[in-house]
């Protein structure tokens, strides 16, 4: 398949009915195949539980994983929220209008033709479209990088058990570090079952109040293993996922060691008079699926 108008190895122009293509794929990936850092953690999580209980509920999400790829059905009956992150590297020519309509048209496609269940609606009226599409929605984000003659799509469905538990604080520097300690656990503890645990605590620090949930998020749907590129933000990581598996919490919400996979964290820099903190919360079923676009092809990943 000819993916691109191509003028070097590093320079191409998008071709909008490639990614509408590959929108639509992502979606119904995402929403199959459950990224191996996810398996892995939830294996570890097993193998270190010390309740009864939380094994048996931690073994249950191991087989309805394989159960799901096995079958190649869905690992959640929630569609979710469908999210996609664009990042083009140097080189790269587009049309930002077109490749918005085609993100747009590939996530209607997945919801009508694999047919999968649309659960996206108008805030007031609740008329759902059965498109899994709304005003602004699917929500896009458009980034850059320096990596010459690549694009990347990446296809986040967020499931509203996790995402009715986001959370925003407007903290004072006066407050310091502890502030944000103790909001983060307050917000785990308050959202308890809720958010079907083992999560991810994606915590966001600093910005305004708007750039801080976003980057909450980008923390949430990080994959495991990566630390927060900032030293100090990579060590209240440390020291928070330590702190919320004392929490008591457990999967599911019915007790155990294992609450989180891990607590993300991201920073930006923020007003001398302020230091807004953020929350944003992944379950278990952490799903996400990525496609790298080049010259040369398209290649499907997590």
């Amino acid at each position: 398949m000819d993916i691109t108008t191509t003028t070097s190895a590093t320079q191409f122009t998008i071709d909008y009915a490639v990614v509408e293509e590959i929108a639509k794929t992502l979606y119904i990936r995402s929403l199959k195949q459950l990224p191996p850092d996810i398996k892995e953690g939830i294996a570890r999580l097993e193998a270190d539980e010390r309740n009864q209980t939380a094994r048996r509920v931690l073994g249950t999400m191991r087989q309805n994983i394989v159960v799901a790829e096995q079958n190649d059905n869905l690992l959640c009956q929630d569609t979710g929220l469908p999210i996609y992150n664009v990042t083009l590297g140097h080189g790269v020519t587009f049309d930002g209008m077109r490749l918005k309509a085609a993100l747009r048209s590939g996530c209607a496609r997945a919801t009508h033709e694999h047919p999968l269940r649309s659960s996206v609606v108008h805030p007031l009226t609740r008329h759902n479209e059965q498109s899994s599409c709304g005003a602004e929605v699917p929500v896009i984000h458009i980034d850059f990088d320096d990596t010459p003659g690549t694009f990347s799509i990446e296809m986040i469905p967020k499931g509203s058990g996790s995402e009715n538990n986001s959370f925003l604080r407007m903290a004072i520097p006066a407050e310091g570090v502890d502030a944000i300690r103790r909001f983060v656990i307050d917000c785990v503890v308050d959202a308890g079952g809720k958010t079907c645990p083992p999560t991810i605590v994606g915590v966001g620090v600093g910005g305004t109040s708007d750039l801080c949930v976003a980057l909450a998020k980008r923390a949430a749907t990080r994959p495991l293993g990566t630390r927060c590129r900032d030293e100090h933000g990579a060590a209240l990581e440390e020291q928070m996922s330590a702190a919320v598996n004392q929490l008591g919490v457990g999967p599911q919400g019915l007790g155990g060691d294992a609450t989180a996979f891990a607590v993300h964290v991201e920073l930006a820099a923020t007003h001398i008079t302020m230091n807004p903190v953020a929350v944003n919360m992944q379950c278990h079923s952490a799903r996400r699926a990525r496609a790298t676009v080049t010259a040369q092809g398209v290649e499907y990943g997590y």
